[in-house]
């Protein structure tokens, strides 16, 4: 194998197919970069769960592949000078890298060991722009659980139906949903990808038009974003019915402000010591929002203006949780919607279905 590359292009391309290089395994192959040139030059991560391919453009003199450690590959190419990369392998997997008056030699593996991307049946399809995919995994990575006693929330579920994409997590204390339809041909499918393969996805996504299909099949399930693919295996099990925990009535709702209110719970926030022992209060009543927090080392008291219809109310909740979901609101102004004192609080658009926000309430002395 013999190839020519951009500096540029190879460091984009090995920063991105590293987020699925595991960094502690049994099998050293795995804590490589596979390195191809066919009729393309490829590199290719894979830690068995996910999976990520990137093409970069190359002259390719001759054809060949070969496993480079990742971390040594990566941190060789990246202090090299800003021009032209030579990467040829000799014999016996000896690999020279060279790049002006620089020259390295690195001892490489066979490719042959290396465990290929599955391929994946394009029978379930969605199309959506990368842009927009970002925001949707973005607005509600954060609520996944990390309590691995309940592995089948530790991801989210991506469903498509009747053209309609939604993505929801749960933790237990809160849930989040962001909705989407396009009118592009699309499958029905319902599964549920791990949140640490979503994590880097979102981190691979762009805020640009371009679109990005996404395939899913029995166990797997691909993103195609043109030079790049992901290839990530789902979770096995159930995921709970969350249409039917969302509360349908309510007894007071609240137009208000996003970022007043986002700014008012994180200052309120900052003399909690423990947000699940001191939890902030709100107090709903007329047109505002009283929301207070005493805790070992002091108290705080914060007023904001908000529309009220219903019956007033004093509810907790942890304050991380609402701060989280707000920080990923964009629109200027949101409802929620508060059942009871010791029930859900939802948070929804002005108008529409795009996104609904569940928090559950926190038990607070009413003294």
């Amino acid at each position: 194998m013999k190839i020519i590359c951009s500096k540029e292009e190879l460091v984009n391309g090995i920063n991105i197919v590293q987020k699925a290089v595991s960094a502690k395994t049994t099998f050293p192959i795995l804590e490589g970069i596979l390195i191809e040139a066919g009729d393309q030059f490829k590199l290719t991560g894979n830690d068995l769960e996910l999976g990520i391919e990137c093409f970069v453009n190359a002259d390719i003199r001759e054809q060949g592949s070969i496993v480079l450690n990742s971390r040594m590959f990566g941190e060789i190419i990246k202090k090299l000078p800003d021009s032209e990369v030579l990467i040829e392998v000799k014999e016996n997997n000896n690999v020279i890298i060279e790049c002006d008056n620089s020259h390295f030699e690195l001892k490489g593996m066979p490719s042959e060991g290396y465990p290929s991307l599955p391929q994946i049946e394009s029978e379930q399809t969605f199309t959506i722009s990368q842009k927009e995919l970002r925001e949707m995994i973005r607005q509600t990575l954060f609520a996944v659980s990390v309590d691995e006693n309940r592995p089948i929330f530790t991801g989210s579920l991506i469903e498509c139906i009747d053209k309609e994409l939604t993505i929801v997590s749960i933790d237990g204390f809160r849930m989040a949903i962001r909705k989407t339809v396009h009118e592009n041909d699309a499958s029905n499918f319902s599964v549920v990808v791990p949140g640490k393969a979503l994590n880097e996805i979102v981190k691979i996504l762009q805020t640009i038009d371009d679109n990005v299909t996404i395939c899913s099949s029995q166990n797997q399930i691909l993103f195609d974003i043109g030079n790049c693919r992901i290839v990530s295996r789902l979770l096995e099990g159930e995921y709970l019915n969350y249409r039917s925990i969302i509360p349908k009535e309510y007894e007071t709702s609240v137009r208000a402000n996003t970022k007043e209110m986002l700014s008012s719970i994180e200052r309120a926030s900052l003399i909690t010591l423990d947000e699940k022992k001191y939890p902030v209060k709100f107090n709903i009543s007329d047109d505002k929002i009283i929301i207070s927090s005493n805790t070992e080392i002091g108290a705080v008291r914060e007023e904001v203006r908000v529309d009220v219809n219903g019956e007033n109310m004093t509810v907790g909740f942890n304050p991380r949780y609402f701060i989280e979901a707000l920080r990923v609101i964009e629109d200027d102004e949101i409802n929620m919607f508060f059942t009871t004192s010791i029930g859900p609080c939802t948070i929804r658009p002005l108008e529409g279905e795009r996104f609904v926000y569940m928090i559950l309430p926190v038990k607070i002395n009413n003294e």
